[in-house]
């Protein structure tokens, strides 16, 4: 049956250990911490039953005739991406800020290892089976998946053996039911998230052909052996009415340890053969990457009409150079709306039968957008000017001597001054506050490092047009070629 936000809530009650500021948490769904994002999750999931978005964010399964998640549907079609989209676009309209790991962005890893079935048939054909039993899992039941891939890593100058074995996860042994794991991974939302899908980070095995830290499995949250140790929040108490943003939609990270963690064979997707790992690595993001690259472009929205409706309301509209910055943003918007549709209008069959996202346009659209964002929030800044950054809070708003003054001062024509505060807070919040750094780091990292962006434009991109070009004008086709 599909999941009501009850549902999801009452998952999260099993026992699992999280802890915060120093505190063990005893339910992660009343924390203050955490309670704004889990009924963010959960509203998510409402949104499925209620007769004005249930069309949208679900679809009736063609096996069982049951009703799915739309994002959790394996895609095979582009109408499938189309619906894809415009279901992300209804939780963001109605969640009202940015919110990226609520499993839509997440689920797509686990369809990318859908695709390296022949290699895990090479290993066992049980781990085929096992990611084929999973994918439709979670296409039923649409729990909240998380991925799990950094790792601590210690001196990287190293092999994790020649210091201590447990910087990087690894199967400390083996029972009849499963393998047991070890080790440390970071991931955004996994202390109230149902399942992550946990594989390594690294790239080069140095010819290993077998290795302990080879491994990949689906792992319960609420697990015996597994610990979350989180960082501190940045919405824990913080007014909505000074920070919209950050007390709504602060996405807690978490370090997940795996404390000689038992997992059942039928969640092993892969283990010990680095092969599997190397392919998982270099194909992780070619579904997953459209909803993280969709978010960019909710944000560049953001960023977009908190520029336009400032300039326009203090008059300098009418100044060229402020055109030009706002035709600026306008263009690194449009520059992200255009890859996601070209990435759907071009998309390409994958070895399992899906329908992958166009790779190269993916893969640039995802450095276009990660690389232009710092210099897109400090235009914004720009044209906003430094009162952004000097904002008081509602409460001196209201206060009787201060707010007089403050009213005075904010107000600009019709314009009255309380317009212009929730203008001014959205914008610190977008840009100033310590969720806004945080936002802009996550960006930067959260799908790999930009070397690791770039690295797969050029192992996803065909050259094949271009070199044919200069081939057929060179008059040196065959060394082009080569």
């Amino acid at each position: 049956m599909l999941r009501t936000g009850k549902d999801y809530i009452q998952s999260l009650h099993d026992g699992r250990e999280v802890w915060i500021d120093g505190e063990r948490v005893e339910d992660v769904t009343t924390h203050p911490a955490f309670a704004p994002i889990v009924n963010v999750r959960a509203r998510i999931y409402d949104l499925g039953h209620e007769a004005g978005t249930r069309d949208l964010l679900t679809y009736a399964d063609e096996e069982s005739g049951e009703r799915c998640a739309t994002t959790s549907r394996p895609p095979r079609t582009r109408e499938d991406w189309k619906a894809k989209r415009a279901s992300v676009d209804v939780i963001l309209d109605d969640a009202g800020g940015v919110v990226t790991r609520v499993g839509d962005e997440t689920v797509g890893e686990m369809w990318s290892l859908f695709d390296g079935q022949d290699v895990l048939n090479e290993i066992n054909p049980a781990f085929s089976a096992n990611i084929t039993s999973h994918v439709r899992r979670a296409q039923m039941l649409d729990p909240f998946h998380v991925s799990a891939n950094t790792d601590p890593k210690g001196n990287r100058a190293k092999w994790p053996q020649d210091q201590d074995p447990d910087v990087l996860l690894h199967v400390a042994g083996e029972t009849d039911n499963g393998i047991i794991v070890r080790g440390a991974k970071f991931e955004t939302a996994a202390a109230y998230a149902n399942q992550a899908f946990v594989k390594p980070t690294i790239g080069e095995w140095n010819n290993e052909v077998l290795s302990d830290y080879a491994v990949g499995f689906l792992a319960d949250m609420g697990a015996p052996g597994i610990k979350h140790i989180c960082r501190s929040a940045f919405g824990g108490g913080r007014d909505p009415e000074d920070y919209p943003l950050t007390s709504r939609y602060d996405e807690i990270d978490t370090m997940i340890v795996f404390d000689d963690v038992e997992i059942p064979w039928e969640n092993v997707f892969f283990y010990r053969h680095t092969k599997a790992a190397a392919f998982i690595r270099a194909t992780l993001h070619r579904y997953s990457i459209f909803p993280y690259v969709q978010r960019y472009l909710r944000f560049a929205d953001f960023l977009l009409g908190v520029a336009y409706a400032s300039t326009r309301s203090t008059g300098v509209t009418m100044h060229q150079g402020v055109r030009e910055k706002i035709a600026q943003i306008a263009c690194y918007r449009e520059g992200i709306n255009a890859h996601l549709t070209a990435a759907i209008e071009l998309a390409e069959p994958s070895p399992a039968g899906l329908l992958m996202p166009s790779p190269s346009m993916m893969y640039t659209g995802r450095v276009f957008a990660s690389t232009q964002l710092p210099a897109v929030m400090h235009t914004v800044r720009d044209l906003l000017g430094c009162q952004a950054s000097l904002m008081p809070s509602k409460a001196m708003f209201d206060s009787p001597g201060a707010g007089d003054w403050l009213r005075k001062y904010f107000t600009i024509g019709e314009i009255p001054a309380e317009e212009r505060r929730k203008l001014f807070v959205l914008a610190r919040d977008l840009l100033n506050s310590d969720y806004a750094g945080h936002r802009l780091t996550f960006q930067l990292f959260a799908q790999s490092p930009p070397f690791s962006h770039l690295l797969a434009v050029y192992n996803n991109y065909d050259f094949s047009g271009p070199l044919d070009l200069v081939a057929r004008y060179s008059g040196v086709a065959d060394e082009v070629r080569k």
